[in-house]
């Protein structure tokens, strides 16, 4: 069994001179696309789906890194700001209509605990999954093996090292919940500040 089939069912593996081949046509790939003017809309969009082929509607302002692209699955509606950094040892899947802010990273890769195993080489990933409708504050971090279920706003800084559930509020270090999302939420925006009359208007006629 090679090391890239060993990573890609779960197991232990060493990356190997095949596996940083698979790595370096991802970055020739993220290289174009880092080359790009965020304003450069058409060519982000063509740039992004070349890094990641299986996403179906991906917006990134450069620069955004991953390892490999091709184990990243990405729903309609994705936006992910300034320094995006995804490393896709193992699957990461994410929903429809998400929001990342800027400088938020997702891992997937991990290493023994045990010094002298660690310093063998080997290595693992575990998937990380992210609900539809997910924002993601700024600086934000999700480990290894994280689910986020849908509609759930993650605060900036946070450090997600477990499971959160869907439509709540949740920040820290380790990120922990805060409150659900309620119906009072539905017409603030910052704190308990309200959605002035004309936005709101516009907001409810787009629905």
């Amino acid at each position: 069994m090679t090391n890239g089939e060993r990573r890609d069912r779960g197991m232990v593996y060493v990356a190997d001179e095949q596996v940083f081949a698979e790595m370096a046509e991802c970055k020739k790939k993220l290289k174009k696309l880092n080359g790009l003017d965020r304003w450069e809309y058409d060519q982000i969009a063509l740039a992004a789906k070349e890094v990641l082929p299986h996403s179906q509607g991906v917006f990134v302002i450069p620069p955004f890194y991953c390892e490999y692209g091709t184990h990243i699955r990405i729903g309609r509606n994705f936006f992910a700001n300034y320094n995006c950094v995804l490393i896709d040892v193992a699957p990461i899947e994410i929903g429809d209509d998400c929001l990342f802010g800027p400088n938020v990273s997702i891992y997937t890769a991990g290493h023994p605990v045990h010094p002298d195993t660690r310093k063998s080489g080997y290595e693992y990933g575990r998937p990380v999954v992210i609900g539809s409708n997910v924002w993601v504050g700024g600086s934000v971090t999700i480990l290894p093996g994280v689910r986020i279920g849908g509609n759930t706003v993650i605060g900036a800084g946070s450090v997600v090292t477990s499971d959160l559930p869907e439509m709540v509020v949740a920040a820290g270090n380790p990120c922990r919940v805060l409150r659900p999302i309620t119906e009072e939420d539905r017409r603030r925006f910052f704190k308990r500040e309200e959605i002035d009359d004309e936005a709101w208007r516009e907001i409810l006629d787009g629905r």
